[in-house]
């Protein structure tokens, strides 16, 4: 009646197992360490960066725990904070010489301690959030003036290429701030030139009037759903932006989140170096498709152009004004291989910017036109290449590129286009000592909280209580097992959280508990007493965490922020005290139990009978 199968003992020991090993990774700690990462688009780290970091160190008469490369940076690991402060001044001295124009960004950060074995098996410590781990925060906004002027700048090109494309004369293509003004000679043409205009730009409000003097002007004015398109497109593609940059910079479990119509909201945790933070949220950047000038005398404007392997001068660059596309129209940027099985750069544009570039490239057969990155106002030729022929929205890059250049173009046409700028409005910086502060409270609350629980259970429960105790213990172990393997960010109303699933968790228990001493008090026999306590008592159980589970799910739907943090830890501690007060409890109740034939009595308090009369035993219940 009481006993499990075999199985289910090594089910749970497995979850026991498994518990343990993805808890244990949040008992060892952080180290202080240095990261290296580039501090242009252009400045990318590998691997060999892990021995120049290693030389310059070891140098300087440091010895790091390790030196390692996690795909986008290089972290060295030390023992104690002096050391990490030393080293990073010796690193950032000898990678860049030059500290009004630097190349890397070294900066301070924090790694796990955690063995290579555990890592190597992902198990991982949970990630910290901002107020228990310290790091940076800012409050960025973005112009969206400037993606308005952008995106007239686009419709503009557009016009112009649909007008040629048709035949229409017209004299120019005058820009305003929410719109443009077409210049054409008479009337037919200007009608011509609006229905053309209204069916190519549907965004844009297109009329005509007469100029005095003579001639017809054809304005159009970007309608207000537009407008409101063009800013929520902005912003959207400004957090996509922000998450590439900041992920592909080796920032630990960034949280780049929208605040409001035109703000984001980007935490840094583990960072503590605002300056180098600033640096890293700085680097983001705006694209451009651009023909060349070869007379630089005559150019619009002049960027230098990324160095090949080998160079050691810069090569001047001359840009026409007109912008062909921008790195808001594009679709798809990836390292290939073209037809001659050369590296190349696969770009896919949408639908407008493919049809620009048809008639620009149509035009301009055997011309240069150059892939210009701009970041922090300063433009940068990532790429140069000869147009070899007419093409639209698909089309190659090639040139004397190796596959490693192919992938860094792909990368910044791929990643780091804005399309509009931001700048920071306000930034707060949390030391490690005050997240370090917070956690041992945290931790304190947990504790003493689990502690008066088995306290009172035991006492008021004897044996029962203490397999309570242990069901909860099991209970905490798998809910920070479950979070260090979803690699959640704990937080303040995190902890809240688990201390709160704690005190719910062990209802289940009570429940259980008082459904046992209900039918021992009834006349049932022990075993029969457990077997329906634990039977009866899992409809009520069930009943109450699902309601529960309701207002958790309500909470993680609607809420936002440190309140969503809260509401996946409270649903997760939910469906575990669920599993491990009925089953792990029973578990133990039935190895303990299960195996007496004729069990006379159980160690489950006092149990009064019906008629209230003194107790039938103070420590056992008898049959």
């Amino acid at each position: 009646m009481n006993r499990y199968p075999w199985w289910k003992y090594a089910m749970l020991g497995v979850a026991l197992l498994i518990g343990l090993l993805y808890t244990l990774p949040n008992l060892y700690g952080e180290a202080p360490a240095v990261q290296v990462s580039g501090a242009k688009s252009t400045v990318k780290v590998d691997a060999a960066m892990i021995e120049r970091v290693r030389q310059i160190v070891q140098a300087a008469g440091l010895k790091p725990d390790f030196v390692q490369f996690d795909g986008n940076s290089v972290r060295a690991r030390f023992s104690d904070t002096d050391n990490q402060i030393k080293a990073k001044d010796a690193i950032s001295k000898a990678l860049n010489p030059d500290p009004a124009d630097p190349r890397y960004i070294v900066a301070l950060n924090l790694v796990s301690r955690t063995p290579e074995w555990m890592a190597a098996i992902h198990a991982r410590p949970m990630s910290l959030g901002l107020d228990l781990r310290g790091g940076v925060h800012f409050l960025m906004q973005v112009d969206m003036r400037a993606a308005l002027k952008q995106s007239v700048d686009t419709y503009a090109s557009d016009a112009r290429t649909a007008l040629r494309e048709k035949r229409v004369r017209f004299g120019g293509i005058a820009r305003e701030s929410n719109g443009i003004t077409v210049s054409v000679p008479d009337a037919e043409q200007a009608k011509l030139a609006r229905d053309i205009l209204f069916d190519r730009l549907p965004s844009m409000d297109w009329t005509q009037e007469p100029v005095d003097g003579g001639g017809q002007r054809v304005l159009g004015r970007l309608s207000l759903k537009a407008i409101a398109d063009i800013q929520k497109q902005a912003l959207t593609q400004n957090i996509e932006t922000l998450h590439k940059r900041v992920n592909e910079l080796g920032v630990a479990e960034p949280v780049i989140q929208q605040e409001g119509a035109d703000r984001v909201v980007v935490q840094l945790p583990g960072v503590q170096d605002t300056a180098r933070a600033k640096d890293i949220i700085g680097r983001t950047a705006t694209l451009q498709f651009r023909l060349v000038e070869t007379d630089t005398a005559s150019a619009g404007e002049t960027v230098p152009q990324r160095a090949q392997a080998g160079e050691t001068s810069t090569r001047m660059v001359g840009l026409k004004r007109e912008v062909i596309a921008t790195g808001e129209q594009l679709k798809q940027a990836a390292a290939t291989i073209d037809k001659d099985q050369r590296p190349a750069v696969s770009v896919r544009l949408d639908d407008v910017a493919g049809r620009a570039m048809r008639a620009v490239t149509r035009e301009n057969l055997g011309k240069p036109m150059a892939i210009v990155l701009y970041e922090k106002g300063k433009g940068e030729a990532v790429s140069v290449a000869t147009i070899q022929g007419e093409f639209g929205t698909d089309f190659q890059i090639t040139g004397n590129f190796t596959p490693q250049e192919t992938a860094d173009i792909a990368l910044l046409t791929r990643a780091g286009a804005l399309a509009a700028p931001m700048e920071i409005i306000e930034e707060r910086t949390i030391g490690p000592s005050l997240g370090a502060e917070n956690i041992a409270k945290g931790f304190d609350s947990v504790i003493y909280g689990f502690a008066a629980i088995a306290i009172f259970m035991c006492a008021y429960y004897l044996l029962f209580g203490m397999f309570s105790s242990l069901a909860l213990g099991f209970n905490l172990l798998c809910l920070v097992a479950v979070l260090s393997m979803l690699q959640a960010t704990l937080t303040l109303p995190g902890i809240a959280a688990i201390a709160l699933t704690l005190g719910m968790a062990i209802d289940a228990n009570v429940l259980i508990n008082e459904r046992v001493r209900e039918e021992l008090r009834g006349g049932a026999s022990p075993q029969q007493a457990i077997h329906s306590g634990y039977e009866l008592a899992w409809g009520t159980i069930l009943d109450s965490n699902v309601t529960t589970l309701i207002a958790g799910l309500a909470l993680l739907t609607f809420g936002s922020g440190p309140v969503r943090g809260f509401a996946v830890v409270h649903c997760l501690g939910i469906l575990t005290s669920m599993f491990s007060a009925v089953v792990f409890s029973r578990g133990l109740v039935n190895f303990w139990y299960g195996r007496q034939k004729r069990l006379k009595s159980v160690s489950i308090g006092q149990v009064w009978r019906p008629d209230g009369a003194a107790p039938a035993a103070t420590v056992e219940a008898e049959a």
